[in-house]
């Protein structure tokens, strides 16, 4: 166990570094779960209580890319209703199986997120999507979004990685405009889990209480700086970051 007021000082850090990494690339969450470990939680209520608070910090970030979310236009409705039925479904999941049914693929999904995101063109050009510019995939847009949003439901961790991942792939538009888009899906996702897991899951939430703010300053500055980033930086920024979270999971759970 940590002094007090250490546990304090790194929670407020790790919230706002947390914050900014989901605004830019996704992943930041993954700096809260062990943070919350350290200072005594259980495994589950770490994950809880990092999923309840994470939701300000898309807040912020979906305020900071407010002009580039409107940008998506029809591809927000589709994708927001499978956000939040993946999101309950996930819930669902936690609340009712063991942990090492799903834990056991989640170092692989966010390893394979990473993959897509590297050789992201490659794979447009096999679907026969390479530029772009023509429409979305909207059938496997959807699909993958209540799929990750189950996911995201089920173990909060790099949920953005692998909702960007999923934009990506299926929906033509510039990678900042789809970055602004899984901000606010991943919003949806985390007020879902913050009412499910509010009722019926063991929040810490005096640990709640001190990330908000943080999480919340670091999303509007994270946000305000992915619109400033190149495509190619932020895309390689993704992939980096899953890379690390899924070598992360893959050594936790050995």
């Amino acid at each position: 166990m940590l002094p007090e007021w250490l546990e304090l000082s790194l929670l407020v850090l790790v919230g706002f570094l947390s914050g900014g990494v989901n605004a830019v690339a996704g992943g930041g969450s993954l700096l809260v779960f062990p943070a919350l470990l350290g200072t005594g939680l259980s495994p589950l209520a770490a994950n809880v209580t990092n999923a309840v608070a994470q939701g300000p910090g898309f807040i912020g970030a979906a305020l900071g890319q407010r002009r580039d979310l409107a940008r998506n236009g029809s591809r927000l409705l589709p994708t927001s209703i499978a956000a939040v039925l993946g999101s309950v479904g996930g819930c669902a999941l936690l609340l009712t199986l063991p942990g090492s049914v799903f834990d056991a693929v989640v170092p692989a999904l966010v390893g394979l997120s990473a993959v897509l995101m590297a050789f992201q063109n490659r794979i447009r050009a096999w679907l026969g999507n390479p530029d772009q510019h023509g429409p979305d995939r909207t059938v496997l847009l959807t699909a993958g979004i209540l799929l990750a949003s189950v996911y995201g439901g089920y173990f909060g961790g790099a949920r953005s990685v692998i909702l960007v991942v999923v934009l990506v792939l299926t929906a033509n538009a510039e990678l900042r405009i789809l970055n602004a888009a899984k901000n606010w899906l991943s919003l949806l996702g985390s007020l879902v889990t913050l009412v499910i897991y509010a009722l019926l899951a063991p929040v810490d939430w005096a640990a709640v209480l001190t990330l908000i703010p943080s999480t919340l300053l670091g999303g509007y500055l994270g946000g305000k700086v992915a619109r400033r980033l190149p495509p190619t930086l932020l895309r390689w920024l993704v992939v980096v970051i899953a890379a690390a979270v899924a070598v992360y999971l893959a050594v936790d759970q050995s």
